[in-house]
C-alpha cells in the first residue's frame, strides 16, 4: 500500500497522523451494551474526477439491515481533528480511494464518503471486538480498511464471508498501511476479536475506514 499511496501524494504527516488515535473519544452507543471503543468521525464528497471535499459534520447513519446492533439511529460522534482531516496522509489515503473506487465505478456521478477513526481496546478481562455486529455488510458501494497501529494483540483476523456465509478467505492486518479493499455489496466481512498478549499492559487494534457510496 506504501507505494500505491505514495505514487498519488504524500505521507509526510503519517506520525502525528497515528498518534492522533491517542486522542479519539469514546463510542457512547456501543458502550451501553456493555462493549468498548474509541472512534471518531468525519464525512467528504467527491465528484467524478474531482477533488475529495470536506462536507460539515454530520451524523452516522446505518439501516438495521445492515447493523443489529445500532442500525436506524443517529450516531454522533466527535469529529476528526482538522489538523487530520486537513493533512496530508489523510488526503493522500482520500484520493487514493477516490481515483481507485472510480475507476471501478466510473458511472458514478458523486461519491459520499465517510472516514472512521477506531481504536479496539482489549483486557485481560475482556477482549476487544473490532466487528461487535458480527460479519456484515456497511450498506455502502466500497470499503477501504487500513491499519494503523496494533499493539500486545493477538488475533484481530479479517474474514471475508459470500452472502449465504461461506467462508471465502480470512487474513490478518499485521504491519502499518496493511489494507483490506472491500466491495460491500458482494462480501460480508467481519474481524474477529483481539485479546492481551501480556496481561495488563495496553492492548489496542487502530484503524482508518473509508467508505464511498454513490
Amino acid at each position: 500500500m506504501r507505494p500505491l499511496l505514495s505514487s498519488l501524494g504524500p505521507l509526510s504527516d503519517w506520525t502525528d497522523f497515528a498518534d492522533s488515535w491517542n486522542h479519539l473519544g469514546p463510542d457512547p452507543y456501543l458502550a451501553t451494551k456493555g462493549r468498548f471503543r474509541r472512534r471518531r468521525h468525519a464525512t467528504f464528497s467527491a465528484v467524478a474526477q474531482g477533488p475529495v471535499v470536506a462536507e460539515p459534520h454530520q451524523a452516522h447513519f446505518q439501516a438495521l439491515q445492515y447493523n443489529a446492533l445500532q442500525g436506524d439511529i443517529q450516531r454522533w460522534f466527535e469529529p476528526i481533528s482538522p489538523s487530520v482531516a486537513t493533512g496530508a496522509t489523510l488526503r493522500t489515503i482520500l484520493q487514493f480511494c477516490n481515483a481507485f473506487f472510480g475507476a471501478l465505478a466510473p458511472a458514478v456521478p458523486r461519491w459520499h464518503i465517510e472516514v472512521h477513526q477506531f481504536r479496539i481496546e482489549a483486557t485481560t478481562g475482556a477482549a476487544g471486538e473490532p466487528t461487535p455486529e458480527g460479519s456484515h455488510r456497511d450498506g455502502v458501494d466500497y470499503v477501504l480498511v487500513l491499519l494503523v497501529n496494533r499493539q500486545n494483540i493477538a488475533s484481530g483476523t479479517t474474514t471475508i464471508h459470500a452472502p449465504d456465509g461461506r467462508l471465502l478467505g480470512d487474513f490478518t492486518l499485521t504491519h502499518p498501511l496493511d489494507a483490506a479493499l472491500i466491495h460491500d455489496p458482494s462480501v460480508f466481512h467481519g474481524v474477529t476479536p483481539v485479546t492481551p498478549l501480556v496481561a495488563d499492559a495496553p492492548a489496542f487494534r487502530d484503524v482508518l475506514v473509508v467508505t464511498f457510496k454513490g
